[in-house]
């Protein structure tokens, strides 16, 4: 089998393999932050405290997060962002293993990690084509989705594992070394600084200029649109606490199970997706993949025992990345790169900040109606979104994916 030649690329690869260590002690940690508030408290209402700390930090600080991202080298940039995250990863760590973990505590590190990862995420998606080549863009970013899940996969099935092992500060810990390892990876890269541009305009001016492209431009408003569905509506992880042990009835192991099987799905939906990226009718593939998204989602809700639901929980998360790849590439391909940052700040409001603002919807919601009932209707929010799209606009439903213009 040939390897791609993005592969082939020195910096890329440091980066890449960095990228994923450092997710999957992310992935772990959100894992477990959720887990120990729900074990905590016992209330799902508090469990989506963590989301809408998340979502705060994120609607807040990403469009600054995106004008920095633009203007400063974006690899110091990345790595004083996780040097922040370090720092708090190491202190939640702390508090835990010695018994002082409170529900507030964690919800403040979340608030701050989410907050350090406002100036990361922009500076991650802008910085990667000072690496390779145009003709390579597509590829990149198609394998940087996987890549994502292998973290998310990876990420929370450890999480479990070291729960059970020594609670969820042992996961903290582990979250530590990662960063510290993505902060050397940074410090080896050999990538060029920003580009002088003489008198800048003020921060809130370039805020403005990178809204004002994502509106004039139709198909990114779309794609944000139908991101929005799925994550906010469809956010299914804040539950799977209160479904792992009061539905399904299985302990630490079983959630981890729980939390790492859409990633599982993910992987084999991006194997696929990896080569449609670049094909005509890319628009049918984010429709199909949201409205399967969201009828996975109310399949999980309804699955009566572990089993079912990790059948559900793999093919929601391939629906999700058949859908997240063509986004992605679209988003980025679509932006000349002394706007990609703040573009790039713009979609991270819908891509994280929507699974933000859902876990505490999806928290309110099965306080008062249960996790299931909650669940299933937030699932056929998506699948709707998705079938009134393809009729009433033909923006999505016959985008393709532009090819880039020095490929061969």
């Amino acid at each position: 089998m040939r390897i791609p030649e993005v592969l082939r690329n020195r910096d890329f690869d440091l980066y890449w393999g960095g990228v994923v260590l450092s997710q999957i002690g992310t992935r772990g940690a959100t894992a477990a932050t959720l887990y120990q508030v729900y074990e905590l408290t016992g209330s799902t209402v508090q469990v989506g405290l963590v989301g809408l700390a998340q979502a705060v930090a994120l609607v807040v600080l990403s469009p600054l997060g995106g004008v920095y991202a633009d203007r400063l080298d974006r690899r110091r940039l990345l790595q004083a962002s996780q040097a922040l995250a370090l720092l708090v990863s190491a202190a939640l760590a702390a508090v835990t293993l010695t018994g002082r973990a409170t529900v507030w505590a964690v919800v403040l590190s979340s608030l701050l990690t989410t907050a350090a990862a406002t100036f990361d995420q922009p500076a991650r998606q802008a910085l990667i084509p000072a690496m390779v080549p145009r003709e390579q863009l597509v590829d990149a970013f198609a394998l940087l989705n996987p890549s994502r899940e292998l973290a998310v996969l990876l990420g929370p099935a450890l999480a479990g594992l070291l729960i059970a092992i020594g609670g969820p500060g042992l996961v903290y810990a582990f979250d530590t070394v990662t960063y510290a390892a993505l902060v050397l990876v940074l410090a080896l890269l050999r990538t060029p600084g920003p580009k002088p541009d003489g008198a800048r305009a003020p921060v809130w001016q370039s805020m403005r200029e990178g809204t004002a492209y994502v509106a004039r431009r139709p198909v990114i408003r779309q794609l944000i649109g139908l991101d929005l569905a799925a994550t906010v509506f469809g956010a299914y992880r804040v539950l799977l606490p209160a479904l792992a042990a009061d539905v399904w009835h299985t302990g630490a192991t079983g959630y981890g199970l729980m939390a790492a099987a859409p990633s599982a799905g993910a992987l084999i939906g991006s194997a696929w997706v990896f080569r449609l990226v670049r094909t005509a009718r890319s628009g049918h593939v984010v429709l199909y993949g949201t409205a399967a998204y969201g009828l996975a989602v109310v399949g999980l809700a309804l699955a009566p025992s572990l089993w079912p639901a990790l059948v559900m929980a793999v093919a929601l998360g391939a629906a999700d990345a058949v859908a997240t790849t063509v986004r992605h590439a679209a988003v980025q391909l679509e932006t000349p790169d002394e706007l990609r940052g703040r573009v790039s700040a713009t979609y991270q409001i819908a891509s994280r900040g929507g699974p933000a603002v859902g876990d505490s919807l999806m928290g309110v919601a099965a306080g008062a109606l249960g996790p299931v009932a909650a669940l299933s209707a937030g699932g056929l929010v998506p699948a709707l979104a998705a079938g009134a799209s393809a009729l009433r606009s033909r923006t999505i439903r016959e985008y393709r994916v532009p090819r880039p213009s020095s490929a061969a």
